[in-house]
């Protein structure tokens, strides 16, 4: 039998070089983060980075 199990992608943009914390509380369980438009600084990356893998695009 064939199981699949849900990929769970959080998505965020213009976060213009600020992280809101509670962005790790929603982020909660998520598998991966999808990061698009004005990040603003790396700062911000690497802290989606400590809740989940990061694409910025």
């Amino acid at each position: 039998m064939n199981q699949r199990r849900a990929i769970r992608i959080g998505v965020i943009a213009d976060t213009h070089g600020l992280f809101d914390p509670a962005v790790r509380r929603h982020f909660t369980g998520v598998d991966h983060i999808l990061h698009s438009g004005d990040i603003g600084d790396q700062s911000v990356i690497e802290q989606l980075e400590q809740i989940a893998p990061v694409t910025a695009v």
